[in-house]
């Protein structure tokens, strides 16, 4: 991933090999008949090759991309190709100066309220966020970021839980 982002890189085309090899990783995971063909050690490389070329034949993906798949059929990595892919993307946020964000909501988010929760994160990282926000009815109320390592929880649960404790040690 970390050749693959260099290369790409220098030709001013990263982004766009990351969504080619997003693309076939996702078509790769969901065909389980072409992913046993191509990952299968019990057919010949060369057979394998075949398989990977005539797949490719049919899609608009690079030639960089072509020849970054065939070292991973070459090395017997291409069974990796998911998490490959998904630290591709890391790599080219860390470039890019963006980070992802998961938000927990007990409820969904308005428009508006999304867009201001955006840019606040923006301004507290100083980085281009990009929000996934997910549903969750169990925290009763309030919100849950996480962005990296960092856990911001402002939930009614964790509020409860919290006074829970100190109940707990008498304060």
């Amino acid at each position: 991933a970390r050749a693959l982002l260099s290369l790409g890189m220098e030709e001013g085309r990263y982004q766009e090999y990351g969504k080619e090899l997003r693309a076939f990783a996702d078509f790769y995971e969901s065909h389980q008949e072409l992913n046993q063909a191509i990952s299968n050690p019990a057919f010949t490389l060369e057979d394998r090759k075949e398989i990977l070329k005539a797949v490719l034949a049919r899609t608009a993906t690079s030639q960089t991309i072509r020849n970054f798949l065939n070292l991973l059929l070459d090395k017997n990595r291409i069974i990796s190709l998911g998490e490959i892919s998904a630290f591709y993307e890391q790599l080219t946020d860390e470039v890019s100066n963006i980070v992802r964000a998961e938000v927990v909501v007990s409820r969904p988010l308005a428009v508006e309220a999304e867009g201001r929760l955006g840019k606040a994160l923006e301004q507290m990282t100083a980085k281009k966020v990009r929000m996934s926000v997910r549903q969750d009815r169990s925290i009763i109320g309030g919100i849950i970021v996480k962005i990296g390592d960092l856990v911001v929880d402002g939930s009614v649960k964790a509020q409860v839980q919290g006074i829970k404790e100190s109940l707990k040690r008498g304060e």
